[in-house]
Formats: structure tokens, sequence, C-alpha cells
């Protein structure tokens, strides 16, 4: 089996980054130079792109992930932090409001808010850490949320 043979295999079952099929490469034992060959053939055919894999990766985890978390999926793939933040800007602006006020009702149903402007310190402890731990900026978050509820109020 050639290194392209083997390439088209592992594409045909998901999108790989360039960094991820060299290190397949290396470990199934072909030569730099023939990994290097077969990845500008793929490319050419656009078969491999870590573009399309970023946009797909950001469209899967968008809502579930915030920005810092995808980003540092994308770096553990091998993909350069310009091209995320590049797509990132270009993909975000308008979906960003929608995936955040999904968050919102899932975070409102979970930990029983109803007034984001007085939230006991137990829930917003638990709620920052929720946040954070799925990779959102929490201030941020919580800030917008309260601007949004004091112009509902107003």
């Amino acid at each position: 089996m050639t290194c392209l043979d083997y390439f088209y295999q592992l594409l045909s079952r998901r999108d790989y980054s360039v960094y991820e099929l060299t290190k397949k490469a290396r470990e199934k034992g072909f030569e730099q130079d023939e990994i290097t060959e077969a990845i500008e053939e793929i490319q050419s055919k656009d078969y491999q792109s870590d573009t399309r894999l970023v946009e797909s990766m950001i469209t899967s985890y968008q809502g579930k992930y915030g920005k810092s978390m995808i980003k540092r999926k994308c770096r553990e793939k091998g993909i350069n932090a310009d091209v995320f933040e590049e797509i990132w800007e270009s993909q975000i602006d308008e979906e960003q409001t929608g995936e955040l006020d999904d968050l919102k009702a899932k975070v409102m149903r979970k930990y029983k808010i109803d007034d984001f402007l007085a939230i006991e310190a137990k829930t917003k402890a638990k709620l920052w850490n929720y946040l954070q731990y799925r990779g959102f900026n929490p201030s941020e978050v919580l800030i917008q949320w309260q601007r949004e509820q004091e112009e509902v109020i107003e």
C-alpha cells in the first residue's frame, strides 16, 4: 500500500489535519518525501483541507463549547492558531448570538435561574465553573446576559 492509498483510506472515514496525516504515516513507516508528495496530491484534489476541518469543528462544537476550548481542540490537531482565528471571525459573527441564547436557556433550566441580576453566590460559582469548563469567558457571558435582562426590564 502506498502512502497516497493510506491517506485515501483514512480520509474516506473522516477529515484529518495535515499534522495528523503526517503523524499517522510516520507511524506506518512511510518516508517524509513520500508523505509530502501524497499530501500535496490529496490537497490538489481538495480531499484534505485544514480550513474545512476547522470550519466543521467550529460548526459541530459551537454552543457546546466556547472559543478557547474549540481553539485548543484545533491546536491538538496541529492547526495553526492564525488559521483558526481567521475562520472563527468569518463564521461566528451572526451565529454566536443564537448560540448564546440556546446556552442561556439551557443554563436557566439547569440552575433554575429566573433573574441574572440576583444570582445566589453558590449558584453563581457553579454557573461560572460550568461556563469556564466549556471554554466560555464567564464574566463576558454573564455581563451580556445581565445587560439583556436590564434592556428587557426597561
